[in-house]
């Protein structure tokens, strides 16, 4: 390794500490600059004597202590600025925070009612959510997730450039759900409704980074936000289902048939605007959820891949084929899906300078279990298309199970260079979040291609 590779490992890993240090809400900006500076001359002097970079950064953040101690002793020194984190989500100045606290409120308030009305537009031109489904099905992205993105790319004070840029993303899926001839029972139809969400929320994650668009740092943030939103939608959503328990029985106990009103208006605006709502109450609570991903990571790790251990001995001993039906590719995939989220959802929730232990290495069977699958799987599409021809379903899912094959098969030898301390975690941290540009663009591409190309059956 060379001078110049040695310093900019150097740099990635306090680059690595830093963020790790500014996501402590008893720390702030300048503390955190000031335990750097602490932490660079400690360097510095261990790499005087002899030692190399990286054995010399992990001695001196050894020296320096537990973190956890670190911000306790800041709290202690700023007791009141820390009861002031606490209650204002992390301003100093009350009155900042107040104020804005009720902008951040009046904008999620407006662009909630913007998603509600967006959702009730259509029936003006004669568009009914009872006898046009499949029309709302395949536009309920569109109804909900510019708002979301407008919140956030006011939030950023996003340039006027990347606004209209965003705004002909949205434009650009609204033509394509659309104009496009796609009839209700058609795979296109079907692919679209499944794929312009994953479409439309990449766009939404340029509103998130637009304060930083190069930088992997904000990009890691968005999975974040990704995993914390899903959290907060999903407690919205079981509290609406208990609000429309509530609203039934009690209207239906005077004789009231409230079913209309729970359809047409309470179930659909309550999702379109819990899609705002929930964006908004992961900015404004920023690390209250947080601490929910090491567990769930935790927890399900160790199930996914005791499955996807027992498919593989099952597929071995009865050496059955693999049923590659449409919904066994919607299932798989999401397998797959769900795998590589549980891997992004721990690398945004993992403490970058922690010692390596089992939960890496059970990690590490959970992606070579996925690649192994993935592989059998793109085996199968394969020998499918070759003897029966392609469809959309089946395209889509060769092009999902190819970008993912390529993902799982590089995480997999970062993380063995990560057991065997030949890799850093930075460098599995670069690849995931390099990588997201890859799955935005093939969803796009199943979303604008993929009908006109099979004639939109």
């Amino acid at each position: 390794m060379t001078a110049s590779d040695g310093q900019d490992e150097l740099e990635a890993q306090f680059a690595q500490w830093r963020h790790y240090v500014l996501r402590r809400r008893e720390l702030q900006q300048s503390d955190a600059e000031e335990l750097e500076d602490h932490l660079r001359g400690s360097v510095d002097e261990l790499v005087a004597v002899g030692l190399r970079a990286d054995e010399a950064f992990l001695v001196a953040v050894k020296r320096m202590g537990s973190l956890d101690d670190l911000s306790r002793e800041f709290a202690r020194e700023h007791s009141e600025r820390l009861w002031k984190q606490l209650v204002l989500t992390g301003d100093t100045d009350s009155t900042v925070a107040d104020t804005r606290s009720r902008r951040d409120l009046f904008a999620m308030v407006i662009c909630t009612a913007g998603a509600v009305a967006s959702f009730k537009v259509p029936e003006l031109f004669g568009i009914s959510l009872n006898r046009d489904s499949a029309f709302y099905g395949r536009n309920f992205a569109l109804f909900a997730l510019p708002w979301l993105a407008a919140f956030l790319a006011w939030r950023r004070r996003a340039r006027p450039a990347l606004v209209g840029v965003l705004v002909a993303m949205f434009a650009l899926g609204a033509v394509a759900a659309n104009a496009y001839p796609l009839a209700d029972d058609s795979q296109s139809a079907v692919l679209t409704a499944i794929h312009l969400p994953i479409a439309l929320w990449f766009v939404v994650g340029l509103a998130y980074v637009a304060d930083d668009l190069r930088s992997s740092r904000r990009r890691m943030d968005f999975i974040r936000f990704t995993g914390e939103w899903l959290v907060y939608f999903v407690l919205i959503a079981l509290g609406g289902g208990v609000l429309i328990a509530f609203t039934y029985g009690t209207f239906e106990a005077i004789g009231v048939d409230p079913e209309r009103f729970i359809s047409l208006w309470l179930l659909p605006c309550g999702a379109v605007g819990a899609v705002v709502v929930a964006g908004w109450l992961v900015e404004a609570k920023q690390s209250v959820v947080e601490n929910i991903a090491p567990v769930l990571t935790r927890l399900f790790t160790p199930l996914f891949t005791a499955v996807l251990l027992g498919f593989l001995v099952a597929f071995a001993v009865t050496n059955a084929g693999i049923d590659i039906g449409r919904d066994a590719l919607i299932l798989f995939n999401l397998l797959l899906v769900v795998v590589l989220g549980l891997l992004l959802y721990s690398i945004s929730a993992r403490d970058p300078l922690a010692p390596l232990g089992l939960f890496d290495k059970l990690q590490f069977a959970l992606v070579v279990s996925a690649l192994a699958i993935d592989a059998l799987v793109l085996l199968e599409i394969t020998g499918r298309i070759t003897e029966y021809g392609t469809t959309p379903n089946k395209t889509a899912a060769l092009g999902e199970n190819v970008i993912l094959l390529a993902n799982l098969a590089w995480s997999g030898w970062l993380m063995l260079g990560l057991v065997r301390r030949h890799k850093t975690f930075a460098a599995l941290e670069r690849w995931q979040t390099g990588y997201l540009p890859v799955y935005a663009a093939w969803a796009w591409l199943v979303v604008l291609v993929l009908p006109p190309l099979f004639s939109y059956r």
